[in-house]
């Protein structure tokens, strides 16, 4: 399953990103924050988006606490919300954050514990589907130029969607996206995170007919837990018995080290559009380029998957103007 990546990638010695800017979403606790605490202590400055307020501001503090020297901001962002989706994206376009450029952008704001039973967004949209894949996938077109502007001539720019192992334990292709002829709440997760790891993959492959210098790449974070991570206050405070549940799963990891995957990613030179990236054993390990699913590669499969996507959103993603103006 493994077919390459250095096995000794490491969050604590990450290259300088002195320079560099990356929106990350869903920033204020687990992965997202993890991430961005990386992110910044090597350097990067970071935008924290998430949809709750005093929560990002706590984020933002204990990044500030915790990694001397950082440079983060804020950005309110419901991914779920095209309206709050569009207002955060044209701050970033309109240059009101403390750097011009935008590198990269980490996809990793989603429902992970589903609602039980059905639930829609404001504009009609299945809420998990709408999480996890729809409002990145209108978060993406909407900063596309931006990110194309900012590819160098030795890096392109980046878009992470956020995958999952679960995608690998036999579901069906996507085919009722919105589930209304059936809602099963783990479907609905696994579902959505195969729209997600379909995009991911043909989002790079249109990106590189059309000739824009972005890469689009999928990175899951094994099994990475809240039990196991270190207290942040704030941001992850788990309780006594969530301590000792987590601990005695002996296949789990932080959600520290599940970030390293995501963030590997995002920065590393050596991973290429198009590809999949995990931990080495699956659940846990450092970072390694990984077999996606079969569903994710398969062509027919992800044009309906795009198709749904533009529908549904009613975007098309502005390819030509991208490499315009990139040139």
């Amino acid at each position: 399953m493994i077919t390459r990546g250095r096995a000794e990638w490491d969050p604590d010695e990450l290259p300088d990103l002195s320079g560099r800017m990356y929106l990350v979403t869903g920033a204020n606790a687990g992965l997202g924050y993890f991430a961005s605490e990386q992110l910044a202590g090597a350097g990067a400055h970071v935008v924290l988006s998430g949809r709750n307020p005093n929560r990002l501001a706590a984020a933002h503090d204990a990044i500030e606490a915790r990694v001397p020297g950082a440079s983060v901001e804020t950005l309110l962002l419901d991914v779920s919300n095209p309206g709050s989706i569009r207002a955060a994206a044209a701050s970033v376009r309109g240059g009101l954050f403390s750097r011009s450029r935008l590198d990269g952008v980490l996809m990793n704001a989603g429902i992970v514990h589903t609602p039980r039973a059905r639930e829609l967004t404001r504009d009609g949209r299945e809420l998990v589907f709408a999480t996890n894949a729809l409002g990145h996938f209108v978060l993406a077109a909407e900063l596309l130029t931006t990110l194309a502007k900012s590819a160098s001539r030795h890096q392109n720019s980046r878009l992470v969607w956020l995958g999952s192992m679960s995608t690998h334990l036999g579901i069906a292709q996507p085919t009722d996206f919105q589930l209304e002829r059936r809602y099963e709440a783990w479907h609905a997760y696994v579902q959505s995170k195969l729209v997600v790891h379909a995009l991911g993959i043909e989002a790079d492959e249109r990106l590189r007919a059309a000739g824009v210098p972005v890469d689009s790449v999928v990175a899951h974070p094994g099994y990475a837990i809240g039990g196991r991570t270190e207290r942040v206050q704030g941001v992850n405070e788990p309780g006594r018995w969530k301590r000792l549940r987590d601990g005695i799963q002996p296949f789990a990891q932080s959600k520290r080290r599940g970030a390293a995957s995501l963030v590997r990613a995002l920065i590393d030179p050596e991973v290429r559009g198009g590809e999949y990236w995990g931990p080495r054993f699956w659940t846990q390990g450092k970072p390694v380029r990984q077999q996606p699913s079969r569903w994710a590669v398969d062509r027919e499969v992800r044009t309906r998957v795009w198709d749904e996507c533009e529908r549904l959103t009613g975007i098309e993603w502005p390819l030509a103007r991208a490499a315009r103006a990139a040139r």
